[in-house]
């Protein structure tokens, strides 16, 4: 859908790459095709793990951070609003003033409102639609400073705009920092850590030798780190669904995301479960929160020898499922 909107507006000169420079992909989804863009100029940014594995397979320059100047950019709108906010404000200051800035989205993730309030800073383009979506260009230059937002501090946290619970602790992730038992040992995985809530809780027993934060979004990983500061902590920026941590888990505690953007994908957590089992030692234990529709009783029944709800609301479960079995 992206490569369809890029390729029209590259061929209709809406879109005009500089003959000479890189260009910034900013954001991209696994799955993106760069399509008419010049695939030996282009450097893909983004934070997201498991995107930034996903094209650094493929062969493309994929940076976390980007260095300017670059000669023009494209920004892949996210869902959250701040967020894009922030990346297309980063974009217009890591291209050359003048240079060309693509705003790209579908208008169920509000690239329509974007480009709205875009054109109250910027001479925005005619937009061009195709595909749900909707892809316009700006030059880049001053006047968006203030749509890069600082840290927040929430509850004593620090958060930033476009991580999962952004405004404040998440009720899941509360009921299940209050079920975790006081004796708790040993080394413990955190899956999903975000911004280092669960792993706040677990370290303050006193019991637990190791608490390994795994965060797919280097942004949250990055307030993780200044939320948590116990010598305990180890912090990985990895795909909680395929990381490999140095040895197996007395503990794994996760409340793990079901969405892809904005379709619920009950095969993330399944995904997210497998993993703990797979990383738990064969008496170790997973404590896990989840909403009360999804379907996970299946998968834990198949990978525990003993599953039990030990708390929740009406929306959520508490769970703890303990002996992973092991697959021959």
């Amino acid at each position: 859908m992206r490569s369809a909107r890029l390729t029209q507006a590259l061929e209709a000169g809406l879109f005009v790459v500089p003959p000479e420079g890189r260009v910034a992909l900013i954001r991209p989804r696994i799955g993106d095709d760069l399509g008419e863009l010049p695939k030996d100029r282009v450097e893909v940014i983004t934070g997201f793990r498991p995107d930034f594995d996903w094209f650094a397979a493929r062969g493309v320059t994929v940076l976390r951070e980007g260095a300017g100047p670059y000669a023009a950019a494209v920004v892949c709108l996210p869902r959250a609003r701040a967020q894009g906010r922030a990346l297309v404000a980063m974009a217009a200051a890591l291209v050359v003033p003048g240079g060309p800035v693509v705003v790209d989205g579908q208008k169920t993730d509000g690239v329509d409102a974007m480009l709205k309030e875009l054109r109250g800073r910027a001479a925005v383009s005619e937009a061009l639609s195709k595909a749900h979506g909707k892809l316009a260009v700006f030059p880049a230059g001053p006047g968006l400073e203030d749509w890069r937002p600082a840290p927040a501090e929430v509850e004593g946290f620090r958060t930033v705009a476009g991580v999962f619970s952004a405004d404040g602790v998440d009720r899941g992730s509360a009921l299940l920092a209050a079920a975790l038992p006081e004796e708790m040992k040993g080394r413990v995985a955190d899956l999903g850590a975000g911004w280092g809530y669960l792993a706040r809780a677990v370290l303050g027993r006193a019991g637990v030798k190791e608490c390994h934060l795994v965060e797919a979004e280097a942004d949250a990983l990055d307030c993780a780190r200044v939320n948590v500061t116990n010598a305990r902590a180890a912090f990985h920026w990895a795909d909680a669904t395929t990381v490999k941590l140095p040895r197996a888990m007395d503990h794994v505690v996760m409340n793990p995301p079901f969405h892809q953007g904005r379709d619920a994908d009950p095969a993330l957590g399944i995904a997210f479960i497998g993993a703990a089992a797979r990383m738990l030692q064969p008496q170790g234990v997973l404590w896990l929160v989840a909403n009360r529709h999804l379907p996970y009783d299946r998968v834990l029944t198949t990978l525990f020898r003993e599953v039990q709800d030990i708390g929740g609301d009406t929306g959520f479960r508490v769970i703890r499922a303990s002996h992973p079995i092991r697959v021959r």
